[in-house]
């Protein structure tokens, strides 16, 4: 569980999520790179690093758009010399049915999620390959990656396509000495998540209440959310793995609520 001397790049690193495996990884050894669209956000975590004795840049990038995500990349290598690890992390929601979904709002989900994960693991993977350094891909899947939900057809697509990719990155990366794995939590509460609460509600016309129990949480074996340390925790586990054994699979944190 040692990151000494490897350096990661980590989109959506601002807050949430990203945000605890950016200080995860740093308190193991791990130069940072913390990437977001958010520059503010992305400049308070890598402060934070820094201020508890690590290493770390803040980077502009928006997942959606080549350029930032090739100069980005670029720019983590020109000042740490490498990249050893991508966690593409970057994630948005939208809360509608299928009948009612603007295609824009359908293309905006896909584009953060799968474009995003495309264009960041080719940009690391280019680098892992011309540095002759291998690497690890860390895919920021779900549960959705594995099971359906109503109201979140973008997303639960999105999120599915992301197992095929990474198992696509796993075989072609091999001979690289690369590997790829996608991690999948179940409810985190973030942002993200809270702010689907009173928008299920409304559009299943139940309390918040009913949708964090009856919803949410209804198939877990204890109830409770899964926490962003959960999913630090297991993020730092795939990353420092010692071999290629572990490769094109994707590892499910839920507390019990999709189990294989």
């Amino acid at each position: 569980m040692n990151l000494t001397n490897k350096v990661a790049l980590i989109t959506g690193a601002g807050s949430g999520i990203g945000r605890q495996i950016a200080l995860t990884y740093s308190e193991s050894g791990a130069a940072v790179g913390v990437a977001d669209l958010n520059i503010d956000t992305a400049g308070q975590t890598a402060k934070d690093i820094i201020k508890a004795g690590g290493q770390a840049i803040p980077l502009t990038v928006d997942v959606t758009d080549e350029q930032q995500v090739e100069q980005g990349t670029q720019e983590l290598v020109n000042e740490f010399g490498k990249i050893d690890i991508l966690l593409s992390n970057a994630g948005i929601q939208h809360i509608d049915p299928i009948i009612s979904l603007d295609y824009s709002d359908w293309r905006k989900v896909v584009a953060v999620h799968l474009d995003g994960a495309f264009l960041t693991s080719r940009a690391a993977m280019r680098h892992m390959i011309d540095l002759k350094t291998g690497g690890c891909i860390l895919l920021m899947g779900s549960v959705h990656s594995k099971l359906a939900s109503p109201l979140k057809a973008p997303y639960v697509s999105a999120k599915h396509g992301l197992l095929g990719l990474c198992r696509s990155i796993a075989k072609e990366g091999a001979e690289h000495n690369i590997h790829s794995n996608v991690i999948c939590p179940g409810f985190v509460k973030t942002p993200l998540v809270e702010k689907q609460i009173p928008q299920q509600a409304r559009e299943l016309n139940i309390s918040e209440e009913e949708v964090v129990k009856n919803i949410m949480l209804k198939d877990t074996v204890d109830g409770e959310f899964t926490t962003t340390q959960d999913v630090a925790d297991t993020a730092l586990f795939l990353a420092a793995f010692p071999n290629k054994a572990l490769t094109g699979q994707s590892i499910i944190v839920s507390h019990g609520w999709a189990m294989e």
